[in-house]
């Protein structure tokens, strides 16, 4: 929940920032007590999650939404009260007091919410958390509802002052741009916490090397040996996680909502990595929860993959829009594109199905999948030519065979931009 609300407040604030266009001290002083509120959740959650029927946590994260809420509506506030920060259009227009009407009815109404959650902690928790839950979704839920108000009264005409021309609110797609980098900064946290998971741990102390290993660091290593292979089989599914991201969007011309939520919905399973990791580092030491650590690994990377997958069928279902020629249907790199998104997800749930038959080599399936499907990566386009060749030699209604068929064929080993 932790991850959805930093993701939102994240949108928030670069939606705000297409209001302020330029950035002076006090704007500057404002938005770092608003980074430095935002960094804070993740100890308030930590608290909720340990002590969940203590109100403190509650109170603490609600506050922590409502300050940020508050922050930014003193950013508003001032940009509006010097135009000549707001963005060129804003402030331009003759109607900038309904602007910042709309603008923050947009950023309280997330803390407002948190306000009425902090009440509720006091004596009934429970709706907290349903209220808390309710910031996550309210976009998509106003988004929802106003679908189904226009199937079932039509268009409405805009009000004759309307705020349209220039769009604020949480429910508008993020520019491709920022979507990358915003993946690319949760794809470099989770790699940075692989290595310093391995430096902190796995450093053998001098003190053991001399006694219990008789000065002999190689073997001391050697007992890390484990540690060592999960480190490098976590940090390859994220290299290649991200690797499948980056291939993606490469070939999208904008992101649309579904596309947002799907990816946000990955990258929180990509953020629990590093949990991956412990869970399979500690298998030698913990061999009774062997079984149930390889399970929740494979469940971790199969989740982070599939919503990938699904990013892209969401992408395919407005091809026109957001998907360049090649990835769209019968394009060059839609089968490449389609096996390397779901290799992973196969991969994962092939794991966790053969530890349903062969409880006992657990582990060892699970480092072979590790190793594996880097190797599958590399001889991925070559096998995907395999197999659309296979495919045409079946027989089949005699014809000449599609254009877009003949250009996969002629397709070079490896993607050029990817």
């Amino acid at each position: 929940m932790t991850f959805l609300i930093v993701t939102v407040a994240w949108a928030a604030h670069t939606r705000l920032f297409q209001v302020v266009g330029k950035i002076d001290d006090t704007l500057a002083l404002l938005n770092l007590a608003c980074m430095m509120t935002i960094t804070f959740l993740p100890f308030t959650f930590s608290l909720m999650v340990t002590f969940p029927e203590v109100p403190l946590g509650i109170l603490l994260f609600c506050v922590c939404v409502i300050t940020i809420g508050v922050v930014q509506a003193l950013i508003v506030v001032y940009a509006f009260h010097f135009p000549h920060l707001l963005n060129p259009q804003m402030a331009r227009s003759t109607h900038r007091t309904l602007y910042r009407q709309h603008v923050l009815y947009i950023v309280l109404r997330g803390p407002v919410l948190c306000f009425v959650a902090a009440g509720f902690s006091l004596f009934f928790y429970p709706a907290s958390y349903l209220l808390m839950a309710t910031v996550i979704f309210l976009p998509y839920v106003h988004k929802a509802a106003s679908w189904c108000r226009r199937r079932l009264v039509g268009p409405q005409e805009p009000p004759a002052h309307s705020v349209e021309v220039f769009t604020f609110d949480l429910q508008e797609p993020l520019s491709k741009e920022r979507v990358e980098a915003f993946s690319d900064g949760v794809y470099a946290i989770v790699a940075t916490l692989l290595i310093l998971d391995i430096c902190e741990h796995s450093v053998p102390d001098p003190k053991d090397v001399a006694e219990r290993f008789h000065g002999s660091l190689v073997a001391a290593l050697s007992a890390s040996g484990p540690r060592f292979l999960a480190y490098f089989g976590s940090f390859a599914t994220v290299g290649l996680l991200w690797f499948a991201h980056h291939s993606l969007f490469l070939h999208v011309r904008k992101a649309t909502h579904s596309m947002g939520l799907l990816n946000t919905l990955s990258l929180a399973f990509v953020g629990g990595l590093p949990l991956a990791y412990q869970q399979t580092s500690a298998l030698t030491r913990r061999p009774r929860d062997e079984l149930e650590s390889v399970r929740v690994s494979c469940a971790i990377i199969f989740f982070a993959s599939v919503f990938q997958l699904a990013m892209w069928t969401a992408a395919l279902l407005h091809g026109s829009d957001t998907l360049r020629p090649s990835a769209r249907f019968g394009g060059g790199e839609h089968a490449f594109m389609l096996a390397k998104l779901a290799l992973y997800p196969c991969a994962s749930l092939l794991a966790f199905a053969c530890t349903c038959f062969l409880s006992r080599f657990s582990a060892a399936i699970f480092h072979l999948t590790q190793v594996a499907v880097p190797f599958a990566f590399l001889l991925l386009r070559l096998l995907v030519r395999l197999a659309l060749r296979l495919l045409r030699a079946l027989p089949g209604p005699a014809g000449p065979a599609p254009a877009s068929q003949d250009a996969a064929a002629r397709a070079p080993l490896l993607a050029a931009p990817c």
